[in-house]
C-alpha cells in the first residue's frame, strides 16, 4: 500500500476524531450531528473590524496573495475573533498564534476549520458557510502575523457620535399607549435591527435600525431609554417615550464590543451609560441622555495569578450596581472584575478584583448584593461582593459555564440558589447563595443537574414560576438545539421535560436553533427565539408557564435571525 497516498486520509480521519472528542466527552466514534443549512446561526459571529493586513509575512507560513490576505482579515473578524481574539491569543477559543498553527499545518487547520467540533467551534465548511477556497485561505491566514487593528480614542469616537433628538426637543411624557413593562425588545441579529414587540397583543410595533449584531439590550434606571450594543460597538439610544419608539442618539465605542448597561444607582439614576470594547480593550463612560464620551478607560494590563502582561484585555460584560454609585465591570483576559466608582469621573475610584480567567457573562444574586460571574474556560464562577469590594468565593462548576444571567430560585433544601448551564457539557451547577440562612452552602455547588446536553447560552427563571428552562441552542445534535428542557424547581431531581419548540413554531426548514428564554413582566409567559438562517423563516414562540402549552407563533417577514429578547420590566429591574 502506497503510504503516501493513504496520507491525507489518515490524517482527515485523526484530525475530525479529535474535533468530535473534545468538548463533550464523546468517544471518538460519536460523530456530531450538523444540519446542512446556511449557518450563522451555528455560533455568535464576531463584528468586521477595518484591519489593514500588512505586507509582511510570516517566512515559514504558506504564501499568500494581498486579495487572499484581505479575504482572510475579513472572515476572521467576522467569524472568529469573538471566541479567538482579535490578537488571536485565545479566550473562550484557543489561541491561533502562529507558533501554534504553524506546527499544525495547512492540512490539519483545513480539517478542523471544515469539520468543527461539538464544544461550540462550527463546522465553517461542511455547513456550507465557507466554501472549499475560503477554508484553504482561513487555514493559510491562520499561519501568518495577526494584523493588528488602529486604535480607537475620543476623536475616533467624536466623529462617530449622533444626538438626533436633543433632549430638549424629546417627549415630556409618553406619547404612545404602549404597556411600556411588557414591551420586548427583540434582536434581529443578521438585519442590524431590533424588533420591538407588544407583550400584550404579541404584534411588532417598531423595527429600529442598529448596529451589526447587537449582542444586549439594556434598560435605563427609568425604564424609559433602552440602550442597544452592537457587535460593531455601535451604542443606539432609543427613547420608548415617543410616538413611535426610535433613535435618539448614537455612537461608535469601537471596533468590537458586547457590554453596556446604566447608572442604577438613587440619585444617580439614568446620568450615565457605559460600553465596554472588545477592540480596543477598554470601557467608555457616556451621558446616559445623549451618548457624549465622557471617560475612556484602557483595560490592558496583568493577568490574574501569572502576572504577565496582557494587550488584548476585552471587556465581557458590565452591570450596574444597586448599592453604590458603581459599574462592575469583568475583563476577560485578566481575568478582573473592575469596581468603577462613577460619582467622581475626574477623580476616577476603581477597585480590581483578582476573579479568574476567562470573564465572561453573569447576573446578581436575589438580594443584588453578589454579582456571580462566569470565568469560562477556568471552569468557575466568581462571586463579587458589592458592598464590600472584594471577592466571595471562586466556585468550580462544569465545562465553560455559559450562564447568560443566570438564574435564581429557592432550593427547597439549600434555600436561594443561582444556576448556570454550560457550553462544554451536559450539566447545570446550583450554587448556593445564602451566607446568613444557609451558611453551609453558601458559594457551593449544591446540585449538578443533568441537561440534554452542552451548547447552553441560556437558563431562566422568574420568582413567580416554578419553572427553570434551559436552552442547548449550539450543541450539535439538530434533536437537541431544536427544544427546551424545563425542571420542576420544587423538585429539580426527577429531571426535565423537553419542549419541542422549533415543532411548534412550525417552520419545516433549516437549523431551527431555539435561543434565550425570556419571561414577560407577569411571569406567566416565556419567549423562546427559533433562530433560522438570514434567508429562511424565522420565529418567537410563545409557552404557557403554568401548562408548558403552546400559546402563541409570532411571525412575521421581518422576523430576521431572531435570538436575544429582553423583557423592559424584568431587564429593568435585573429580575431573572
Amino acid at each position: 500500500m502506497n503510504s503516501r497516498k493513504h496520507a491525507p486520509r489518515a490524517l482527515l480521519a485523526a484530525a475530525v476524531a479529535l474535533a468530535v472528542s473534545t468538548a463533550y466527552g464523546q468517544k471518538n466514534e460519536e460523530k456530531p450531528v450538523h444540519p446542512g443549512t446556511p449557518p450563522s446561526e451555528l455560533m455568535y459571529k464576531g463584528a468586521p473590524i477595518p484591519i489593514k493586513p500588512e505586507e509582511a509575512a510570516e517566512p515559514k507560513a504558506p504564501p499568500m496573495t494581498k486579495e487572499e490576505l484581505e479575504i482572510g482579515k475579513k472572515i476572521y473578524f467576522e467569524r472568529c475573533a469573538g471566541c479567538h481574539g482579535v490578537l488571536r491569543k485565545g479566550a473562550t477559543g484557543k489561541p491561533l498564534t502562529p507558533d501554534i498553527t504553524l506546527a499544525r499545518g495547512t492540512d490539519y487547520l483545513k480539517v478542523f476549520i471544515n469539520y468543527g467540533s461539538p464544544a461550540g467551534m462550527p463546522n465553517w465548511g461542511t455547513s456550507g458557510q465557507l466554501t472549499e477556497q475560503q477554508v484553504d485561505i482561513m487555514a493559510r491566514f491562520l499561519q501568518q502575523p495577526p494584523p493588528v487593528p488602529p486604535e480607537f480614542g475620543l476623536a475616533e469616537m467624536k466623529a462617530t457620535w449622533k444626538v438626533l433628538v436633543p433632549p430638549g426637543e424629546r417627549p415630556k411624557k409618553k406619547m404612545n399607549a404602549l404597556n411600556l413593562e411588557n414591551l420586548f425588545s427583540a434582536t434581529l441579529r443578521d438585519a442590524g435591527e431590533i424588533a420591538l414587540i407588544d407583550g400584550d397583543s404579541k404584534k411588532i410595533v417598531s423595527v429600529v435600525k442598529t448596529g451589526y449584531a447587537v449582542h444586549i439590550s439594556r434598560l435605563s434606571s427609568s425604564g424609559r431609554y433602552l440602550y442597544v450594543i452592537g457587535r460593531d460597538a455601535q451604542v443606539n439610544l432609543i427613547d420608548l417615550w415617543m410616538e413611535k419608539p426610535g433613535n435618539v442618539a448614537v455612537i461608535k465605542v469601537g471596533l468590537e464590543a458586547r457590554s453596556v448597561d446604566t447608572s442604577k444607582y438613587k440619585g444617580w439614576e439614568d446620568k450615565y451609560a457605559i460600553a465596554g470594547s472588545y477592540w480596543p480593550p477598554q470601557y467608555t463612560i457616556m451621558k446616559g441622555d445623549t451618548l457624549e464620551p465622557l471617560k475612556i478607560v484602557s483595560t490592558r494590563g496583568m493577568v490574574v495569578g501569572t502576572q504577565e502582561y496582557h494587550p488584548e484585555p476585552r471587556v465581557a460584560s458590565i452591570v450596574a450596581s444597586h448599592l453604590k454609585p458603581q459599574f462592575v465591570v469583568n475583563v476577560k483576559e485578566t481575568g478582573e472584575t473592575l469596581m468603577v466608582d462613577y460619582s467622581d469621573l475626574k477623580n476616577l475610584k476603581v477597585t480590581a478584583i483578582d476573579a479568574a480567567r476567562f470573564l465572561h457573562d453573569g447576573g446578581w444574586d436575589s438580594t443584588k448584593r453578589y454579582f456571580l460571574v462566569a470565568a469560562n474556560t477556568s471552569n468557575k464562577i466568581a462571586v463579587i461582593d458589592a458592598k464590600d469590594d472584594k471577592l466571595a468565593a471562586l466556585v468550580d462548576v462544569g465545562k465553560i459555564p455559559h450562564p447568560g444571567r443566570g438564574a435564581n430560585f429557592v432550593d427547597p433544601k439549600y434555600g436561594p440558589v443561582w444556576a448556570t448551564g454550560d457550553l462544554g457539557d451536559e450539566g447545570i451547577a446550583v450554587i448556593g447563595t445564602d451566607p446568613k440562612k444557609h451558611k453551609a452552602s453558601a458559594w457551593k455547588v449544591v446540585r449538578t443537574l443533568k441537561s440534554q446536553g452542552g451548547g447552553s447560552l441560556f437558563i431562566k427563571t422568574h420568582p413567580k414560576s416554578h419553572h427553570l428552562y434551559v436552552d442547548n441552542a449550539l450543541n450539535p445534535d439538530p434533536k437537541v438545539s431544536s427544544t427546551v428542557a424545563v425542571y420542576d424547581i420544587r423538585n429539580v431531581e426527577k429531571g426535565y421535560t423537553v419542549l419541542p419548540i422549533a415543532d411548534w413554531s412550525g417552520i419545516k426548514d433549516g437549523p431551527r436553533r431555539v435561543v434565550q428564554p425570556e419571561y414577560n413582566k407577569a411571569g406567566d409567559e416565556v419567549w423562546f427565539s427559533v433562530w433560522n438562517g438570514k434567508e429562511q423563516e424565522s420565529a418567537i414562540v410563545v409557552v404557557d408557564d403554568k401548562t408548558l402549552k403552546l400559546k402563541a407563533v409570532i411571525k412575521d417577514k421581518r422576523l430576521i435571525t431572531p435570538t436575544g429578547k429582553f423583557n423592559v420590566y424584568n431587564t429593568q429591574h435585573d429580575i431573572y
